[in-house]
């Protein structure tokens, strides 16, 4: 079955920039140039609450992994924090000099990534709502940042034609992609934490592994591509266009799957719920849509199981070069190794993927420790908190 909208939001009075779902779905944020973030309800005859607080356009918005919290970036040079409530209180934070274009929480919620037309990266705490640190070799606007699956590496896009990654916990640039032949609007990790695809004004989308730091695959379209987000199983691609058109594009296949018409001018943001069942998308034309996915029903129990993108069952990497409009023009080439017989008997087969299903396993793991390790510091912090005033007390009674 063919993706088909769901719901249409009116209520922007200027162009859509970002929109996000909450955990549950049951909420979506929008982030618009008329200033405001808007808070829409899925359930039918619900209210959307309109936030008023940032000076000017609002360029992204991100709600938290727990749903409690929606950050938003701005051309005021804030970024804002959001409690979407009735009330919508929120609270600034000021480090930035220029245009914030892009918010990001880590996926345990502690701490948000942030990018700016200063041309740089800044990290903050979220509850302690404190500015970390700063990364800062892009020579132009970065316009994406966002973290990996396990918060160990950021990824940036820049109008420097570069893309960046970096390793958090050491702050330095470990690789710089320079294939784009124009501004990379958007950057986004593959699920798996494997992989990143970047969409740009040379009207293409290109995916590259990031542990061997090379191209896999390049999609050509016709317009400039603002935006794009990865299907939670890793397995298809959504990106919204100037020519007003999103595209569903089959990673796995590496071809287009389908080009979706609803905008009335340039499509500037979307992004996949959660579970992936829906997505939405905003544009130009001050709508914000949301769209039943529909194709990938099959897939959603194989969602939380961790995806290996890419590869062939030998092990080998596929190399994609697709034409976004039409798949007819899909090369596959396979760099084939003359020693190797490529009939694959089934036990291989069978033990490629029990092994990569252990990976997979040890990879879920992996987040897991890291997640533990967190909160870990977190507590010990607290700890560390409570002895210092226990002593205090102690000093101010027997003083």
């Amino acid at each position: 079955e063919d993706p088909s909208l769901e719901r249409h939001f009116k209520g922007h009075r200027d162009a859509v920039t970002s929109v996000d779902f909450s955990l549950n779905k049951k909420q979506l944020a929008s982030g618009s140039m008329d200033s405001c973030v808007m808070i829409w309800s899925m359930r039918p005859q619900m209210r959307a609450y309109r936030f008023v607080g940032h000076k000017d356009a609002v360029m992204c918005v991100q709600f938290s992994p727990s749903g409690h919290l929606v950050a938003s970036g701005s051309r005021d040079k804030t970024v804002r924090l959001w409690i979407p409530s009735v009330k919508g209180e929120s609270t600034a934070f000021k480090a930035h000099t220029a245009t914030v274009r892009s918010v990001n929480f880590s996926s345990d919620g502690q701490t948000l990534v942030t990018a700016s037309d200063d041309k740089t990266i800044k990290v903050w705490t979220v509850h302690r709502q404190k500015f970390l640190f700063s990364l800062s070799q892009h020579i132009n606007w970065v316009r994406c940042a966002r973290f990996s699956p396990d918060g160990r590496l950021i990824v940036s896009a820049s109008d420097d034609k570069t893309v960046k990654l970096w390793d958090k916990t050491s702050r330095e640039c470990i690789h710089s992609f320079c294939e784009h032949g124009g501004f990379v609007h958007h950057v986004d990790f593959h699920p798996s934490g494997t992989c990143i695809a970047a969409a740009g004004t040379d009207n293409t989308v290109k995916v590259w592994d990031v542990r061997m730091n090379r191209l896999l695959q390049h999609y050509q379209g016709n317009a400039e591509v603002n935006s794009l987000s990865f299907h939670p199983s890793g397995n298809y691609l959504v990106t919204a266009s100037n020519d007003s058109t999103l595209k569903i594009l089959d990673v796995l296949e590496g071809r287009l799957l389908y080009t979706l018409h609803g905008h009335q001018g340039p499509a500037i943001c979307v992004a996949f719920s959660r579970a992936g069942d829906l997505f939405a998308s905003g544009g130009s034309d001050e709508q914000v849509m949301v769209w039943k996915t529909n194709f990938d029903a099959a897939d959603y129990g194989d969602v939380l199981k961790p995806q290996k993108p890419f590869a062939n069952v030998d092990g080998t990497q596929p190399t994609l070069h697709s034409e976004m409009d039409c798949g007819v023009h899909l090369k596959k080439t396979k760099t084939q190794d003359p020693g190797r017989n490529y009939t694959q008997p089934e036990e291989e087969a069978t033990l490629t993927n029990t092994l990569e299903h252990i990976m997979g396993q040890l990879d879920v793991l992996t987040q897991t420790v890291s997640i533990l390790e967190q909160r870990l510091t977190l507590t010990e912090d607290k700890l560390k908190e409570c002895l210092e005033n226990q002593q205090k007390i102690i000093q101010n009674k027997t003083s």
